[in-house]
Parts: structure tokens; C-alpha cells; sequence
């Protein structure tokens, strides 16, 4: 593994039935081609060694006795190659036949054998094998020149790192799946050997089962199936080598070739890891339903070997909060609006009240807040008047955030009113002997504070409530005014992440019926960022954007996602972020904004302690009353050092 992630691989090789000689020899060129390709485990289909559809010969000494002497080249490949290998075929032991899987770690060797024997429809299988029985301790056996533990019972294999687990075919089809108590005795990683043929709805079906599992396990699911060259007298098998990695699917090959059919990819280790620590039942479920599951101590016999190219294999989303595709997008927007709108619909109905006050910018945040404030309202069937939406206008106000905040307003049916700060302000700045040509921090502040009392003087004059505006990545970075925007009666937006939010305005942009509230919503999602504090170019356009000052949005909600979501170290995310961002932001440009988001991270933590109230919509959330607790003096050089050494 390398920074937590370990590349597998899933092949279907070709076969000829019973000729061991000639599928060995398919399985050491794999071996050698995948080492070239920095491959750490690979893993190949039952009875890869034999062929699958051997039938009675399976009850031949020759055919099982040619299998075992088979192993030591399988065991002298993954020596030469340096790559671990699972393989399937028949084992003697105890005098009767057991259908096993090898794990081949150079020339420490591993037997599984299959704990479910499928003899109904086409399947047969106990006329040849023997279901395993669960003896107390594994047993060291001789396979032709090598010597294997062969275990009884369910067991944990440490490859080089990679907590292994092992079920074969019909293992998984079960109520309970062999992989379900191997998860969670540790395994991270599930191999299947397969050898499942293929009829009308099956691959749907197992596909499913596989992301199933996969999901349910909190784990990495390598499948391989029997390919071209198993007999075609009663069955066909189309050659399946599937990884999928917690509910997805990282890679597949193509079906109905002549093979070998192969998949690799960079499976996340640490990702997975800290599901389960971030999910606590997981361990409860362990602690509960665990038993008879062995984990192996045999020692890892030799360093792995580094990737050359981290990631190759592994495609990293550049936006992790927005899903991929219009249609997946779509109904992501449906469901979040549906949340907020129910949100705030209980806060209004629990207080009895039908007003809403809202400030109204012109920009995203204040926007996707209003369209949910009237989604609320006439879910309550309150009267859109009741909204009261607040343009005020301040030193740094353009005609066109201006514009756009009257034109929504009035397309939406609210109340609209305009309230200038500039006199308030200036009268401020006097009070406090502050110079208004020195356009400083607290000339940015001063307008944000005075904004929101007056959001809140209104509120208490007409009996309603401020809603808030500020979204998840203003939280993160603390790109708020303390006691100003940073405060309200309830935060709507304090779940959305800033990539998203764009997406929920165009949601509803592509929704509406009124051409000038949807042309009036596109130019909103096309207006820099900006909180308009310092006065604007002479020729009226915006002078401060966000995204000049703090960095771009996209990256920080990358950092923000992989530093909440799963704990990942700077480093590590910085690899991510190069390989998911190439070709968008050079490695000096993310680094840069990488340690800007720790430092304002950190520092920023006293404005979420003290955050308002707001509905929860993904799986990342700042709020101290659930998802995210951290100190306010907490100090961030750990990560800013981790960063130093790249």
C-alpha cells in the first residue's frame, strides 16, 4: 500500500478444461504482466487451476494430483513477481475433496475452502466437495512440494498489509455471506472466486449483490469469474472480473471475450477504515455476531513495493459533493431543497409564525435561501408576502447584484424592500474614528454587522425570523462576520456546500415557468463571487471576488470533503487533489490554497461553536451539535507541517 491505497486486480483468464499445464501457465503470465503494472494482490476465478467444469474427473487422482504440484509454480511466480495471488483449486485433505481457494503469498500459502456447496438447478457441486467443517485450528498440509495452512474455519489473511478475506461463488448468494463476519473480524478486502454461469438477468442481479455486500461489509469486493474455455455442454460463462469498493463499482471488463478479461484498480484502504470507525455499529455488530472467524498472524515476509504512479488506476472526483451526470444532479437538488424546505416549514410551524426575513444580495446564497424560504411557504399554504426580502445596498453594491435581487424578488410575489446602509455606516465609521478610505477589515465588517441588525430589528418589529444564508464552505473557511452574517434564526444554507449550491439555483432556474425569473437566476449563477464590501471598478464591475482572496471554491470543498468525511491526512489529500484537479489547478496552486484551508479552518473554529441552527443535508456537516466538534484553540501544526514536507 502506498498513502492507503493498494492496486488489485480481478483476471479471467482463459481456460482449457483440465489441462493444468496450459491454465498455470495463463495464470504466471498474468502475474508477470500485472506486476509490470505495480499490482499488489491479483486475484482469478474457482478452479482457475483445473477449470471449473471438469465434472467427475474432479474425482481423478490425476487431474487433483497435477493441480497440487501446480502450486510451487504458482508460489515461485508471486516470489519472482512480487505480487500476491488467489487462485482456485481442488484439495485432498483429510480423505475426501474440498473446492479451496489458495492465497499465495510468495511462499507463504493459504487454503480456504468454499463453506457452501450449491447442489440444486444445474449445480452439483457435493457430489464432488465436501463442506468444510469447522474445526477448532487451522492445519498445516503438504500440496505436492509446498506446505499450507489449511483453514477450517472463516479466516483474516494479511497481504502485505491488506486484511484479506475470502469467499468462493456460492458463498455470496447466502443469507449470510461468509464476507459478512470476515468484515468484520477485519478484512478490508473480499475476494471472490467464481464460477458462476450466466443466464437471462443474472449479471444484473449479481452485480447488485456484489455492490450489496460490498457496501454492507464497508469493504473492497474483488470478483472473478470463469471465462472463455470452461465447457460449453450445459453452461456458459461470459468472464467476469468486477471491484467494487462500499456500494461502487471501480471497474468491470467487458463481457463475451475470448479473455483474459481484466480489471485493476486502486482500492482505498483507508478510506474504509475510517467508515468503520466513523460508523460505531459496525463494531457493535462485530462485538454482537462475531465468532469462529480466525485472523492470521503469519508475517509479512517483505516490504510492498511502492506504486510508480499513484492513483493510476483509481479515478478521483474533482467535485466529491456534486454527483456525476444530469439526471443523478437532479434528483440530488430535489432532495436537498425537499430537506431545507421541510426545515424550515417545521421551524415556522413549531413557533407559529408567518414571517421570514431574509437579506437578498443578488448572489448564489442568498438566492438558493429565498427559493426555499417560498417553497416552505407554500408548502405551509402561507401567504409569499409574509417573506420580507431586504436588498441594502452599501459601498460596494453593483447595478447588477442589485438589479437581480429586485427582479427575483418581485418574480418570486415577495415583499420587497430596499434599505441603504450607507448613511448608517458612515455615521458608524464616525462614531468609532474609523477612516472610510481605509477600506481594511473593519470596513468590511462594519457593513456585514449593521446588515444584520438590521435584519433582526425588522424581524422582531414585524414578529418573524431572520433566515440565515451562509453556506457550508463559508462555515469551513470562516468567511463570515462574526455577529453579522455569521448569525441568524436559522441557517437553511449551513449544510450546502458552495460547489452545490450553483447546481440547486440552476435547479430551480430549469424549472421555472417565468422567462425573466429564470433569466434572472442564470445571471445570478454567472456573477463572481463576492460579498461586495469594497467599492467596485469605475466601470461598475465587481472589485472583490471571493475566490481571489481565499482561494477557489472547488479545491476547498475537496479539502473539506476528504479532511471531514474521512480524517485523511494533508499529504494524502494533496495526492487526491493532484490527480483528481490535473490539467485545472497546478501542484504549487493547490498546495498554496491547501494550506491557506488549514490555517482558516482552524482558525475559524470559534464562529462554528456558536453556529445557528440548520438542517443537516450530506454526509459532511459542521454543526457543534452533531457532526463536528473540535476545540477553538485548537491549532493546526500538525497539518501545516505535513504540508511543509511535500
Amino acid at each position: 500500500m502506498k498513502q492507503g491505497f493498494a492496486r488489485v486486480a480481478s483476471v479471467a483468464p482463459r481456460v482449457n478444461v483440465a489441462d493444468v499445464d496450459f491454465n498455470v501457465a495463463q495464470i504466471v503470465a498474468s502475474a508477470e504482466s500485472l506486476s509490470r503494472q505495480d499490482v499488489e494482490l491479483a486475484v482469478f476465478p474457482e478452479m482457475s487451476l483445473t477449470g471449473y467444469t471438469c465434472g467427475d474427473l474432479f474425482l481423478s487422482t490425476t487431474l487433483v494430483d497435477a493441480a497440487a504440484r501446480s502450486l510451487s509454480i504458482i508460489v515461485d511466480a508471486s516470489v519472482k513477481y512480487d505480487i500476491d495471488l488467489v487462485v482456485g483449486l481442488p484439495i485432498r485433505h483429510r480423505g475426501t475433496l474440498y473446492n479451496c481457494a489458495a492465497v499465495v503469498r510468495g511462499e507463504c500459502v493459504d487454503l480456504i475452502p468454499k463453506t457452501y456447496i450449491p447442489n440444486y438447478s444445474e449445480f452439483y457441486e457435493r457430489r464432488w466437495w465436501h463442506p468444510v467443517e469447522q474445526a477448532a485450528e487451522p492445519a498445516t498440509i503438504s500440496v505436492g512440494d509446498v506446505n499450507a495452512t489449511f483453514h477450517s474455519r472463516p479466516a483474516v489473511i494479511d497481504c502485505r498489509g491488506l486484511k484479506l478475506g475470502v469467499e468462493i461463488c456460492e458463498d455470496l448468494w447466502t443469507p449470510v455471506p461468509p464476507s459478512s463476519r470476515l468484515a468484520l473480524a477485519g478484512a478490508t478486502v473480499i475476494a471472490n472466486l467464481s464460477a458462476s454461469d450466466d443466464l437471462i438477468g443474472k449479471y444484473s442481479y449479481l452485480s447488485g449483490l456484489i455492490l450489496q455486500q460490498s457496501a454492507r461489509c464497508i469493504a473492497a469486493y474483488i470478483y472473478a469469474g470463469a471465462g472463455f474455455g470452461e465447457s460449453s455442454t450445459d453452461l456458459v460463462f461470459d468472464g467476469k472480473a468486477i471491484i467494487a469498493e462500499n456500494g461502487h463499482i471501480l471497474g468491470k471488463s467487458p463481457r463475451w471475450t475470448d479473455g483474459p478479461d481484466v480489471t485493476i484498480a486502486d482500492i482505498d484502504i483507508e478510506a474504509l477504515e475510517a467508515d468503520r470507525r466513523r460508523i460505531t455499529t459496525f463494531a457493535d455488530c462485530a462485538a454482537r455476531e462475531l465468532s469462529g472467524v480466525v485472523v492470521d498472524r503469519c508475517p509479512d515476509f517483505r516490504d510492498p513495493k511502492p506504486c510508480s504512479q499513484l492513483l493510476k488506476y483509481r479515478d478521483i472526483d474533482p467535485r466529491p459533493f456534486v454527483p456525476a451526470g444530469d439526471a443523478e444532479i437532479d434528483a440530488r437538488c430535489s432532495e436537498i431543497t425537499n430537506i431545507q424546505i421541510a426545515g424550515i416549514a417545521r421551524r415556522l410551524s413549531f413557533i407559529n409564525c408567518k414571517t421570514i426575513v431574509v437579506g437578498i444580495s443578488g448572489g448564489l446564497d442568498s438566492t438558493l435561501a429565498l427559493l426555499v424560504a417560498v417553497g416552505a411557504f407554500d408548502r405551509l399554504g402561507l401567504d409569499r408576502k409574509g417573506i420580507v426580502g431586504v436588498t441594502m445596498p452599501g459601498f460596494g453594491t453593483t447595478d447588477r447584484t442589485h438589479d437581480n435581487a429586485i427582479a427575483l424578488m418581485n418574480a418570486l410575489g415577495v415583499t420587497v424592500k430596499e434599505i441603504s446602509i450607507v448613511p448608517a455606516v458612515n455615521q458608524h465609521f464616525e462614531d468609532i474614528g474609523q477612516n472610510p478610505e481605509n477600506h481594511d477589515v473593519t470596513y468590511e465588517n462594519s457593513q456585514a454587522r449593521y446588515r444584520t441588525m438590521l435584519l433582526m430589528d425588522l424581524a422582531n418589529r414585524l414578529g418573524g425570523i431572520v433566515l440565515g444564508t451562509g453556506d457550508l464552505s463559508e462555515l469551513a473557511l470562516g468567511w463570515a462576520t462574526y455577529n453579522g452574517d455569521h448569525i441568524s434564526m436559522y441557517g437553511v444554507n449551513a449544510g450546502v456546500p458552495k460547489t452545490l449550491v450553483r447546481y440547486l439555483v440552476r435547479h430551480f432556474a430549469r424549472r421555472s415557468d417565468d422567462r425573466v425569473m429564470s433569466a434572472t437566476l442564470y445571471d445570478i449563477i454567472d456573477t463572481p463571487i463576492s460579498p461586495e464590501l469594497i467599492p467596485a471598478e469605475t466601470d461598475g464591475t465587481i472589485k472583490q471576488k471571493t475566490e481571489d482572496l481565499v482561494g477557489p471554491y472547488e479545491l476547498h470543498d475537496f479539502f473539506l470533503y476528504y479532511m471531514l468525511r474521512y480524517g485523511f491526512e494533508p499529504a494524502r489529500v494533496y495526492s487526491m487533489a493532484v490527480k483528481a484537479h490535473d490539467g485545472q489547478f497546478d501542484k504549487e496552486t493547490i498546495l498554496k490554497w491547501m494550506k491557506v484551508f488549514y490555517r482558516r479552518f482552524f482558525s475559524q473554529q470559534f464562529k462554528r461553536s456558536c453556529m445557528p441552527d440548520g438542517p443537516k443535508v450530506g454526509s459532511v456537516c459542521l454543526s457543534p451539535r452533531g457532526d463536528w466538534r473540535m476545540p477553538s484553540d485548537a491549532t493546526a501544526a500538525l497539518w501545516l507541517k505535513s504540508l511543509d514536507n511535500i
